[in-house]
């Protein structure tokens, strides 16, 4: 089922092999609710609880290839959610920190990760709006969910010069952007194709 993925994957367009070679190597089902497992290698969006999906394989390879992993990067996402993200930044050589405002997702997140010997990923709860800056700066940041704008602060958590942040942009449909910073005040920024994300919401959920 995991080779059917990635053959749908390539012929929508993903050409980026390490991309495909680590979610290839990925267990997906692992970071679903066991009534969705035998539907794990489709190319759609499950719902994972709290209102939040993990996000159609297309979308998880189409994100982690504009961000061009080199090994050793250190990588922020915004919104762990299953973990599935975060793992696949992982085998693609990233040192991972990774942000959920939901603290049942967190929660469930992070026993997966280190259940699976995810070492190079560290779980934060938290506020992702302001991304991470104790452990900043960042080689590439990720944003998993629909921002009306984009956050000042996570542009500049971003190293310079090249620094790349991917975040999805809008309302109902987002476009998603790759942001390159060029210098401490200077943004290259390029917008793709539109998608659609669960909102990008500030502040966090304890219960």
């Amino acid at each position: 089922m995991r080779k059917r993925m990635i053959e749908v994957l390539r012929r929508r367009g993903i050409s980026d092999e390490a991309v495909l070679a680590a979610m290839a190597a990925l267990p997906r089902h692992f970071f679903l609710e066991q009534a969705f497992e035998e539907h794990a290698y489709e190319d759609k969006p499950f719902p994972i609880g709290f209102e939040q999906t993990i996000s159609q394989p297309f979308t998880v390879a189409y994100q982690s290839a504009l961000l061009n992993i080199k090994n050793g990067d250190r990588v922020l996402e915004i919104g762990t959610g299953s973990g599935y993200q975060a793992a696949v930044l992982a085998l693609l050589g990233a040192q991972v920190h990774t942000i959920e405002r939901q603290a049942g997702l967190y929660d469930s997140a992070q026993k997966l990760l280190e259940n699976l010997g995810f070492s190079t990923v560290r779980c934060h709860f938290g506020d992702g709006t302001k991304g991470l800056s104790r452990f900043a700066p960042y080689d590439k940041i990720l944003v998993t969910a629909g921002a009306p704008i984009v956050p000042d602060a996570l542009k500049q958590q971003l190293k310079f010069p090249g620094g790349v942040l991917v975040i999805p942009v809008g309302a109902d449909v987002q476009q998603m952007h790759r942001i390159v910073r060029t210098d401490a005040d200077v943004y290259e920024q390029s917008v793709l194709e539109s998608f659609r994300f669960v909102p990008f919401l500030d502040g966090t959920v304890k219960i």
